[in-house]
C-alpha cells in the first residue's frame, strides 16, 4: 500500500506496526491537496483519496494531532504548523508551551490520530486512536518527534514520568494514537468486516 506521506517519522512508525504490509512513501511527483479540513477524518479522507486518484494502489493516509485542554483544542488540526506554515517540530513545540503557560490552563491533552484507507477495489474506511496524556513545561528525551518531548502518556502508569520522547519505540507504538488506529487497520486488512473503526484508549 502507498502511504499519502513523505514524513519519513510516520513511514518508519507506521510500517513498524503494519508488518508485511509492505508501505511505500508517496511518490514524488504526486501533489496533494492542502489539509484544510476542519477535522483529522476529513485531513486523512481527502489526502487518501488524492492519493488513490493519481496512483491507482491501494493507500492510506493518515492525519493526527494534539489536542489541549488548556488551548480549548488546540493544536488541533494545525498540529504541523501551529507556529506558521514553514515552522519545525520545536517551533510548533515551543508556541503550544509559550501558549499553555499565557493560558494557566490544564495541561491534559491528548493526542489522536485518524487513519483513511482505499483498497483496491475502492472501498473507504477509517481508523481512530488516542492517547491521554498531560504536558510538562520541560521538554526531555531525543526520541519520537513533534510534541513527544512535552507529552506525558498516561498509559505508562502511575509514577511513570517518562515522556513519549523518552520512550523505546516498542512502548510508543503500544499505546501511541498512531500505533492504536495502525492496529485497527491491521485488522481490518486481515478481514475485518467493518467500514470504520477505532481504537481508543
Amino acid at each position: 500500500m502507498i502511504l499519502a506521506s513523505r514524513n519519513r517519522h510516520k513511514v518508519r512508525e507506521l510500517d513498524e506496526i503494519l508488518r508485511g504490509v509492505g508501505l511505500q512513501p508517496l511518490p514524488e511527483e504526486v501533489e496533494l491537496p492542502p489539509e484544510d479540513g476542519d477535522t483529522f477524518t476529513a485531513n486523512a479522507m481527502v489526502k487518501a483519496r488524492a492519493a488513490r486518484a493519481a496512483t491507482g494502489e491501494p493507500v492510506i493516509a493518515d492525519d493526527s494531532g494534539l489536542v489541549v485542554d488548556g488551548l480549548g483544542g488546540r493544536p488541533g488540526v494545525r498540529s504541523a504548523r501551529y507556529a506558521g506554515e514553514q515552522a519545525s517540530d520545536g517551533e510548533n513545540l515551543e508556541k503550544v508551551l509559550r501558549d499553555l503557560a499565557a493560558s494557566h490552563g490544564p495541561p491534559t491533552a491528548r493526542y489522536v490520530c485518524v487513519i483513511a484507507a482505499i483498497d483496491g477495489e475502492g472501498r473507504e474506511a477509517t481508523f481512530e486512536g488516542t492517547c491521554e496524556g498531560r504536558m510538562i513545561r520541560r521538554p526531555r528525551g531525543k526520541g519520537g518527534f513533534g510534541y513527544d518531548p512535552a507529552f506525558v502518556p498516561d498509559d505508562t502508569g502511575p509514577g511513570d514520568e517518562r515522556t513519549m520522547a523518552e520512550l523505546t519505540p516498542d512502548e510508543k507504538n503500544a499505546i501511541s494514537h498512531r500505533g492504536r488506529a495502525a492496529r485497527a487497520l491491521a485488522e481490518y486488512l486481515a478481514g475485518g468486516s467493518s467500514t470504520r473503526g477505532e481504537s481508543k484508549a
